[in-house]
């Protein structure tokens, strides 16, 4: 995550300087407000890498002379089949076009989606590993 921490802070430091000079020559709020929140966005990501680096050290993909077994073992459960993602799909536009035309449309893909959230999320709560 070392590497990782550096790509981010070299990008959130492009974005600080990209801000300072659009600053200085735009005097234009909504173009530095965007730069300054893609360098929020890119030194967060870096700080979130440096600190996983610190607390957990070196991946086992970051040293030439690893292992492929020091990195493979149970990733985690992925469910075959759901129908809860068209669910939200379907709410999600409903949504959108009660938006744009009836508010009644969108509570009811407000409903829709709540229940395919809350499907999704419970949908394999109670398996055993």
């Amino acid at each position: 995550m070392k590497s990782e921490a550096r790509l981010f802070a070299g990008v959130a430091l492009f974005f600080l300087l990209t801000d300072a000079a659009y600053i200085w020559f735009a005097r234009e709020p909504a173009g530095s407000a965007a730069l300054t929140v893609s360098f929020l966005m890119s030194a967060l990501i870096s700080f979130f890498c440096w600190a996983n680096y610190r607390r957990r050290g070196t991946r086992p993909e970051d040293r030439p002379d690893s292992e492929i077994q020091e990195r493979s073992g149970i990733v985690d459960f992925f469910p075959p089949h759901s129908a809860y993602p068209v669910m939200i799909a379907v709410g999600m536009a409903l949504m959108a076009l009660g938006i744009v035309y009836v508010v009644f449309l969108f509570l009811i893909g407000l409903g829709i989606t709540l229940g395919g959230v809350f499907g999704m999320t419970f949908q394999f709560a109670g398996r055993n590993e």
